[in-house]
Parts: structure tokens; C-alpha cells; sequence
């Protein structure tokens, strides 16, 4: 039995060739579909949504996948070319088994991966299935194909389209200018179908496209905005057309990532709060769901707005199964994935900037009057990765020496301490062999600058 590295916590993800390839595609469709069928209750036909990203493997990958599935007696409906959000959405709009988005999002080229979902687009993740898919593809040892599923093609994009729109009111909508950023062009497609659905309501919106045409050879580089080197050509496009705000997503954008009207680029821990406050102010006394990393910011905004904040283990995972728990109106990851309950509690990269711009129009602020009174008021350096060599005894050593110092101490995920005027978390990644930083301080920069340095200081050693 080989082993597949390319099974991850979360998802698939792996190198092309040496990790991933056609016939492990396959192997995984079949695993899937197996599992599907033990795992799913009732006599009726299984069907499966399935999509791809721009990657030039995609489309290879996605079709090896679906013929796995048809072997496993699965129905195959082909959505051609999309976002992780659109199977989300096509799995629980069409009320099928599954789906499966074929994308590395962010990761290089020579990469390449898959999300699953399973019916009312739950999750398959480590403890809800991935573990025994991996296993069964691993042995690849498979009933003989005596029954084969159908191919049909099918778009959802106007459905869903029209599903993002019930999020806005586009009487509030104000004349806004608006840079688009679609990576290599994998957003392309619903910037358009939105924007046409805007122009039908006389919505007055202009959107400046940048990169904007499907490429995946990737011209622009790495569709990632969390890279410094990533974000020049939003913000010179921001200042150039003097737009309201620029928007830019990742390689499958269910993240999408936002710069003010200045060109500024805003921290996804501030727009957690921004959003939470927009859904207390229509839905008053919600619960409100956030990961532990950075946590003042959004506590504060959802207690001032009369909701309940309610922590959560970091992973997309966890939040969605906390949502579900709580009823939760909306959760956040300070890495800009935003969740919401009527999306099936699933992350979405396109309405977190719909709801944005109805609060800049309807509070009449720009962006950067909406954010830079609460990055003052709790500052933070952003996420510092650190590649270790033994992370687990240096997470260990700053517990020892930090624990007896602090006011509370948490271990929802990795290590949160909280002193009276900074807090911070620290963390092993579930998707990359680092361990990650976080810091915030209550309105002192000049403190949260010594911290880091300190913090830096004794993980470096």
C-alpha cells in the first residue's frame, strides 16, 4: 500500500507528478464515492458537483476525478470551470452528495489539489471522512465497476449570482468605484455575472479589472495577497483611477482580501470586526464566531454591538461545525475566510466585499475611516511565520517561561497568553511546516514593536 502525502488536514494538496497525478485523481473519485455510499442514507441515486480552477492540471485532474466517481456509481455534474465557493454552493443548492473543487489555491504552479464537501456542503476533513477516502485510495483495492455513473455539464452560475445579491440591498448602494483584482483571472467570471446583475438593477458601480482574463500560467505570479509582493498592482490601481476600494482574491477566491481608498491593505482581523458589526446591527443579540489568534478587536466590536463572541479552534473545519452548533450568524479567521450562515455556513470570498461596500455607502465613511480607528486601537504586526527545527520543545519552552507571567492562558489552538496590555498566540501550522505568531496590544505600537521583537528573539535562539 503507498502513501498519498498529498492528503492534508483540511484537504488534498500536493505536488504535480510526484504527489498528485491522474491516477491518484482517479483513485481518489473512487475512494470518494465508496464512501459516499456507506456514509449516505436512503435508496436514491447519488450525485456529485464537481469544478476546477485555472490551473492547467485542473481540467485533467478534475476529469480522471470524475471518471473515479462514475466507476464508483456516481452521477457527475461538471460545473467546468470555478471557485471553491461555487461547488459550496452547487452542492447545497441542487441538494446533491458532494462536490469537489480541483485546486492548490494559492500554493505555486507545480502544485495541485482538492476540497471535498458532502451533502448540505458539510466538510470532508481529518475526523469526517478524509482519513478513511485516504486510506481506501492508499490500498486501491475496488469492487469491479458493475454499475457506471452518468457525465452531464451544467452551469450555477446565475443562481448563484442571484443567491449573492440577497445579500446587499441595492437601494443603499451609493455611486462607488471599485478596483477588481481576479488573480489570473479565476474570479473573472462572477465579477462579470455580478457586474451585469448590477447593471440590471442600476446599481451605480464601476469596476476597474486588473488581471482579470483566465491564465494558468499564472502571469502575475501567485494569486496570493497575503504576499507583500502580491498586492503593488491593486494598490497602484487603487490610487491611479482613485477608486473607492480595491478587492483582490486568492487561487480559488474563497478569500478575498481588501485596500482602502488610500491603497492601504487591510488586515483580515479588522474586517472580521467590520462584518460582525454589519450583521449585529440586522440581526441584533446573534452569535458571532472568531479563532484565537488575534481576539480584542472583534470581542470588543461584537459585546459594543450586543452580540456573542464565541471562540473557536482556527481551520475551516471548526468553525463551520461551531457555527452549525451555535446557530451563528457569521465567523471570521483573522486569514480572511469569512463564513455566514445562509451560505450553508461555508466561506465565501464574494460577500464579504458586497457587505463592505453597502457599509461604506450607507455609514457614508470611506474604508479607512471604517478601520483605522480600530487599528489604532489594538495594533498588530500581522501573522509572523517561523520555520523551526524542533517547533513543538520551542513551543514548549515559551509556555514555560510566559504561563506564570500571564493574566489567562488557553490552549483552543496552539498557545494563547493575555497580559494586561498585549496578548499574543502562537501556533503550529495545519498546512505548512511552520509555526505562526500573533500579537496585539490595547493602543500601544511602540509596545507591540518591543513584544514582537522579544517574542522573535526567543523563538530565534
Amino acid at each position: 500500500m503507498s502513501q498519498l502525502s498529498c492528503f492534508k488536514a483540511y484537504d488534498i494538496r500536493g505536488e504535480l507528478g510526484t504527489e498528485l497525478n491522474e491516477d491518484v485523481a482517479y483513485r481518489i473519485g473512487r475512494a470518494y464515492g465508496v464512501w459516499l455510499h456507506s456514509n449516505t442514507s436512503g435508496d436514491e441515486r447519488l450525485s456529485v458537483v464537481v469544478g476546477g480552477d485555472i490551473r492547467l492540471t485542473s481540467e485533467s485532474l478534475k476529469q480522471a476525478l470524475a471518471s473515479g466517481l462514475m466507476d464508483s456509481d456516481i452521477d457527475v455534474i461538471d460545473l467546468g470551470m470555478t471557485g471553491t465557493e461555487e461547488i459550496y454552493f452547487a452542492t447545497f443548492h441542487l441538494g446533491v452528495a458532494g462536490g469537489v473543487e480541483v485546486t492548490a489555491s494559492h500554493n505555486p504552479m507545480n502544485y495541485n489539489g482538492m476540497k471535498l464537501v458532502r451533502e448540505g456542503a458539510r466538510p470532508v476533513s481529518g475526523d469526517t471522512g478524509l482519513k478513511e477516502i485516504q486510506h481506501a485510495a492508499e490500498l486501491n483495492e475496488f469492487p469491479d465497476v458493475t454499475a457506471r455513473g452518468s457525465l452531464t455539464k451544467q452551469s450555477c452560475l446565475a443562481s448563484y449570482v442571484e443567491h449573492l445579491m440577497t445579500y446587499i440591498t441595492p437601494s443603499n448602494i451609493a455611486p462607488l468605484k471599485l478596483v477588481v483584482n481576479s488573480g489570473n483571472g479565476a474570479a473573472g467570471h462572477v465579477v462579470d455575472a455580478l457586474a451585469a446583475a448590477f447593471d440590471r438593477l442600476q446599481i451605480p458601480v464601476s469596476f476597474i479589472r486588473i488581471h482579470h482574463e483566465p491564465d494558468g500560467n499564472f502571469p502575475n505570479g501567485i494569486p496570493n495577497p497575503l504576499l507583500q509582493e502580491c498586492r503593488e498592482d491593486t494598490r497602484r490601481a487603487v490610487i491611479e483611477h482613485g477608486a473607492d476600494m480595491g478587492i483582490a482574491w486568492d487561487g480559488d477566491f474563497d478569500r478575498c482580501f481588501l485596500f482602502d481608498e488610500t491603497g492601504a491593505f487591510v488586515e483580515g482581523y479588522y474586517i472580521v470586526g467590520l462584518l460582525a458589526e454589519a450583521f449585529l446591527q440586522k440581526q441584533p443579540g446573534a452569535n458571532i464566531i472568531h479563532d484565537p489568534r488575534l481576539t480584542w478587536n472583534t470581542i470588543d466590536i461584537v459585546e459594543a454591538s450586543g452580540g456573542t463572541a464565541v471562540l473557536c479552534k482556527t481551520g475551516h473545519a471548526f468553525i463551520k461545525e461551531r457555527m452549525r452548533a451555535e446557530d451563528a450568524v457569521y465567523g471570521g479567521e483573522m486569514s480572511a475566510h469569512h463564513y455566514f450562515r445562509d451560505f450553508a455556513y461555508c466561506d465565501s470570498g464574494m460577500i464579504p466585499w458586497l457587505l463592505v461596500a453597502e457599509l461604506i455607502c450607507v455609514k457614508q465613511q470611506p474604508l479607512s475611516a471604517l478601520v483605522n480607528e480600530r487599528i489604532s486601537a489594538y495594533p498588530s504586526p500581522g501573522e509572523i511565520n517561523f520555520r523551526l527545527t524542533d517547533a513543538q520543545s520551542t513551543i514548549d519552552a515559551v509556555r514555560k517561561y510566559y504561563e506564570p507571567l500571564a493574566i489567562s492562558f488557553d490552549t483552543t489552538d496552539g498557545i494563547s497568553f493575555e497580559f494586561d496590555q498585549w496578548r499574543f498566540n502562537l501556533r503550529s501550522s495545519n498546512t505548512e511546516p511552520v509555526v505562526r505568531l500573533n500579537l496585539e496590544t490595547r493602543g500601544d505600537s511602540a509596545l507591540m514593536a518591543s513584544k514582537l521583537a522579544e517574542i522573535s528573539q526567543f523563538l530565534e535562539a
